[in-house]
Parts: C-alpha cells; sequence; structure tokens
C-alpha cells in the first residue's frame, strides 16, 4: 500500500469549520481527493443512497466485521453504529486519490491502532468562547446541544493539542488564511496537487 496516497484524517470540535475546510479542498483539487463512505447501522433519511451516502448494514453485521478487523475506526452513537471499513479506504486510493477521513477523538484512536498511517490533521478553534459564538450563531442548536457539544470540545481540545497526537494543528481563527496556510501544507505534503 506504501504506493498509494496517504490518507488525511481530519478533526476537531463540532463548529470549527472542519468541513467548510474539506469543501474548500476538494473544489480546490477536485481530482486529488475522496471521501471514504462510511458504514452505519441507522436506517437511511430521506434522499440518501445506500452506497453514496453511507454503506446501510445491521448491527450483527457490523460487528462481524470489525470482529474481523476489517474497519480502521468506528463508534456507537445513540445506539447506532458507525465506522469507516479498511475496503472504504483502499477503495479511493486505488482511484490515485488521496482518501480523507473526516473523524472525532474516538475514531482517530481507533485509527492509530490500525494498519493505515494517515496524516493526522486538528482543526482548532481560537478559543473556546469563539467556538460558543459560532455555535450559537448556527441558530441551529438548543441550548442543551450546545452545552454538549462544548463539553465534548473541552475534552477533543485537550487530546488535539496534545503532544505527539497530531501531525499538525491549524487554528481556525479567519477561513481564508487557515485555507490559504493548509493549501500551502497539502502542496509540500502532496507535490502532484493540480489546482482546478
Amino acid at each position: 500500500m506504501s504506493d498509494l496516497p496517504t490518507p488525511v484524517v481530519f478533526c476537531g470540535p463540532s463548529g470549527v469549520g472542519k468541513g467548510t475546510l474539506i469543501d474548500l479542498l476538494m473544489k480546490k483539487f477536485p481530482d486529488a481527493f475522496g471521501f471514504s463512505v462510511s458504514h452505519t447501522t441507522r436506517g437511511p433519511r430521506e434522499g440518501e443512497v445506500n452506497g453514496k451516502h453511507y454503506h446501510f448494514t445491521t448491527v450483527e453485521d457490523i460487528k462481524k466485521e470489525i470482529a474481523a478487523g476489517k474497519f480502521v475506526e468506528y463508534a456507537e452513537v445513540h445506539g447506532n453504529y458507525y465506522g469507516t471499513s479498511i475496503a472504504s479506504v483502499e477503495s479511493v486510493q486505488k482511484e490515485g486519490k488521496i482518501c480523507v477521513l473526516d473523524i472525532d477523538i474516538q475514531g482517530v484512536m481507533k485509527v492509530k491502532e490500525s494498519s493505515l498511517s494517515p496524516r493526522y490533521l486538528f482543526i482548532s478553534p481560537p478559543s473556546m468562547k469563539e467556538l460558543e459564538d459560532r455555535l450559537r450563531g448556527r441558530g441551529t442548536e438548543t441550548e442543551e446541544a450546545i452545552k454538549k457539544r462544548l463539553g465534548n470540545a473541552s475534552k477533543e481540545m485537550e487530546y488535539g493539542q496534545g503532544e505527539g497526537n497530531f501531525d499538525r494543528i491549524f487554528v481556525n481563527n479567519n477561513l481564508d488564511e487557515t485555507f490559504a496556510t493548509m493549501t500551502k501544507e497539502f502542496k509540500e505534503w502532496y507535490p502532484h496537487l493540480k489546482e482546478a
């Protein structure tokens, strides 16, 4: 697998701008990146297509595959399993693309136990106050959900800033500046990148 493109793991608290940065990266380098399609045991939501948005599976099947070592990471969230299979990552790599994994701290710890050797990136807010303002600014969260996300963010920040846990930490203080810095880093890591 050493001749295949090195995958990249994005991690960071909810509301930090991770998804936006990934979208910008994929637009700037449309042929370079691909998402692995995750597995889940939850039912499909309206408009979701099996194999495109998720691989929908059963608890029994996913537990068997996890036990067989076929997943690089997985988590149980609100009674449903979510995970990334080795095959899903390899299918992106075999297309010659850099596989992007957008996962939480729990997932990062699992990936570190797997045979996958990605680059680990942590996206950090400038401060917890700024993160709280962003979450409140979305206008989509209940007070309870905001408090839960901030509690999780505190733990994620502690791990994210721990020595040796990530290859690079990007503090997303200004989206344009963060993206410019990230683009520069990606061009150094992956010299073959071609802009759209």
